[in-house]
């Protein structure tokens, strides 16, 4: 499928003393949500702060919009203003009162409306009309509750593209549902010209709202694609013990108990396996994950 970028990444490099961060070239697609899905330290955070600004200090470009530098971003309002950004850390100083986080952001950004982030906090019970609640300080709410105040604040933006890193983790199963419908509803307000881009751990809760997946190893993209062509790219092999050392070699990844195995394999692959009694079965964003993960982990082997 061939789409419009929203974000193009260029010879992107982002050196610590034990780990680099380097990607060539990386666009993520206009009008849908992208998942960056990779182990903890693979490098999905620093990305996602370089292109919402807060790291600064790296080779390479990065453009916005098909037309905004990083320099246009840092000078010009308008681009800042047509991105929003939720991240792990405190975004709002933990002093604050509900009611000067809402100050803050009506002077901060424009197109911000109270009306709507009132009415957010209202949906995501953090305000129920207690004309008190507004005294309520951002360090006395839990995790998930601030990650709440994060999402009022940036829905309640007139934005095109929304960073969310890590969105799900500190939300319970409902509120990861909800956040689910929340993306979707945000996407289809504006007709193609909303995209998403989230990182996650929690792959099943938010399988259903990505619509492309960027594999993120070693501070390496290392498989990217719209999830529907990449479940026709790979497929979930299972079959019986004594097959498994045979079949290991054609696979992406293989996992072997006393039962069975099962592993990811390139569809390509499967003439290859003709004669073997295998189950073969479209993956899940799940399976595709933990079997593209594995092919590409510094983490040991175990039962592998």
């Amino acid at each position: 499928m061939h789409t419009k970028a929203v974000i193009t990444c260029d010879n992107i490099e982002k050196k610590y003393k034990n780990f680099t961060l380097s990607v060539d070239h990386l666009e993520f697609p206009k009008g849908f949500a992208t998942a960056l899905i990779g182990e903890n330290g693979a490098g999905k955070t620093t990305l996602l702060e370089m292109i919402a600004g807060l790291r600064l200090d790296h080779k390479g470009s990065i453009t916005y919009f098909d037309e905004y530098s990083e320099e246009d971003r840092e000078t010009n309002p308008i681009v800042k203003n047509q991105i929003g950004y939720t991240g792990t850390g405190n975004y709002f100083m933990p002093q604050w009162t509900l009611s000067q986080t809402k100050a803050a952001q009506e002077l901060l950004f424009d197109g911000f409306d109270g009306e709507k982030y009132d009415a957010i906090l209202s949906d995501l019970a953090l305000n129920n009309g207690n004309p008190f609640e507004g005294s309520k300080k951002v360090n006395t709410l839990s995790d998930g509750n601030r990650t709440k105040l994060m999402l009022a604040g940036v829905l309640a933006r007139d934005t095109k593209v929304l960073l969310m890193d890590e969105p799900a983790s500190p939300l319970d199963p409902l509120m990861r549902d909800k956040l689910c419908n929340m993306i979707q509803d945000y996407i289809a307000s504006s007709d193609g010209e909303r995209s998403v881009i989230f990182s996650t751990h929690n792959i099943s809760d938010m399988e259903n709202v990505t619509d492309y997946a960027i594999f993120v190893e070693n501070g390496a993209v290392v498989e990217q694609g719209f999830v529907e062509e990449l479940k026709e790219k790979y497929t979930y092999i299972k079959g019986d013990t004594e097959d498994a050392d045979a079949v290991a070699p054609h696979l992406y990844d293989c996992t072997k108990n006393k039962y069975g195995f099962e592993g990811l394999c390139l569809s390509e692959e499967l003439d290859a396996l003709a004669g073997y009694d295998l189950i073969k079965e479209t993956p899940s964003l799940m399976q595709l994950s933990v079997g593209i993960m594995r092919a590409n982990t510094k983490l040991g082997s175990g039962n592998r």
